[in-house]
């Protein structure tokens, strides 16, 4: 990617991470998650990474139907692109977390390149209360947890999801590794240009918050992929804005959203998504540097088009 071209925002809207009781803020219902979406859009998000959220008690659901309760709305209140995950949560098999993606056939899912030790466990030791039980054993499970990601799983989603649906991908990658893995793809052919590469950094298994990998990670990058792709980064918690700057001075495009990082600022918890895209957008912009809009994140991306989706 070079350096002149306009960087791209991602807003990772919810995930499957955080749990209710660490910020009052984090969006739970369709509804909540809907608004949240489209203020980000509103705010300079090109693409809105989304999952989905059982609305009784908050806990991840990879259920279509709850999908379906905030796409649509998406849909006709922004044109940016949305991005739907197949990570899905903790302990959800490949089936399920296929089962939003597959009904609604995105412009753009997340593909995680590996399999992985995925920690969430030290959070047990800041949190002694929970709103619900499910939070608890949420984080507690990652003691004991493999992210199953296998050779297999990722050929089947470029197939199913790839060939299938016409949908692209962010390419998550959370160690170097991962950057091997999907050039394996490509040299298959089951991958073609341009692609988006997501790197990841602070998640416990994974690669480190350490500014040193954040250049090895896009050195390794350029070697692998040349001018082929379109880098992005995110990084955990208090790391978040910090590291996505750095990525984006050296030619990068950019994710924030409260699955990422419930935070603005240090000790201050982001009221909103739109909060933290407005921080960032903020950056960029001091910075000189120009944000895509959702027309020209798909032509960066080469996506098919919103009106090609299912919702």
């Amino acid at each position: 990617m070079a350096a002149s071209q306009k960087v791209i925002i991602t807003c990772a809207v919810t995930g499957s991470v955080h749990t209710p009781t660490m910020s009052p803020y984090l969006p739970l219902t369709p509804d909540e998650i809907a608004t949240q979406a489209v203020d980000a859009a509103e705010a300079g998000a090109s693409i809105l990474h989304l999952h989905a959220r059982n609305p009784e008690d908050g806990s991840p659901t990879p259920d279509p139907d709850v999908y379906m309760q905030f796409l649509p709305r998406i849909k006709q209140q922004t044109d940016a692109i949305v991005n739907i995950t197949t990570g899905g949560g903790h302990g959800m098999s490949l089936e399920e977390r296929l089962a939003g993606p597959l009904v609604a056939s995105p412009e753009m899912c997340s593909l995680n390149m590996g399999s992985m030790n995925f920690g969430l466990f030290p959070i047990l030791d800041k949190m002694k209360e929970f709103k619900y039980e499910w939070e608890r054993n949420h984080l507690e499970m990652t003691r004991d947890f493999i992210f199953k990601n296998t050779f297999k799983d990722i050929e089947g989603i470029l197939e199913i999801l790839g060939e299938g649906h016409g949908t692209r991908f962010e390419f998550e990658c959370y160690d170097v590794g991962h950057l091997y893995n999907l050039a394996h793809f490509v040299d298959r052919g089951l991958v073609k240009p341009p692609f988006l590469v997501q790197t990841i950094f602070g998640i416990l298994g994974g690669i480190g918050a350490d500014h040193k990998n954040l250049m090895h990670m896009r050195d390794i990058a350029n070697q692998l992929f040349g001018d082929d792709y379109q880098w992005s980064i995110l990084a955990a918690g208090r790391h978040q804005l910090p590291f996505v700057t750095m990525g984006a001075i050296m030619g990068g495009n950019v994710r924030v959203g409260l699955e990422d990082s419930l935070y603005a600022g240090k000790g201050k918890l982001a009221k909103s998504n739109a909060e933290q895209v407005t921080i960032i957008r903020s950056i960029m912009e001091n910075l000189s540097l120009e944000i895509a809009t959702p027309t020209e994140a798909r032509e960066m991306l080469a996506l098919k088009g919103g009106d090609m989706v299912k919702f």
